[in-house]
């Protein structure tokens, strides 16, 4: 797995990353989120229907097959 990286070096590009960000209670979340230009601001779903802007405070790639993440059958 790739490891964490600031916030200030994700790609604000529009492609989706994952990231880490403390909610309102204090807890500690993992999204896959990505930056929205028009609004200059990160944006994650919360659930299947509903994004919340968001304040990450760090990042990292998304996993692909060549990373070893998948587990075998």
């Amino acid at each position: 797995m790739a490891e964490r990286e600031p916030i200030s070096t994700a790609p604000k590009d529009g492609s989706r990353v994952t990231v880490y960000w403390t909610d309102s209670d204090g807890v500690m979340n993992e999204s896959l989120a990505r930056w929205d230009a028009g609004d200059k601001a990160w944006w994650a779903y919360t659930d299947s229907r509903t994004q919340k802007k968001i304040e990450p405070t760090s990042w990292r790639p998304q996993a692909t097959d060549d990373d070893g993440d998948e587990e075998e059958e």
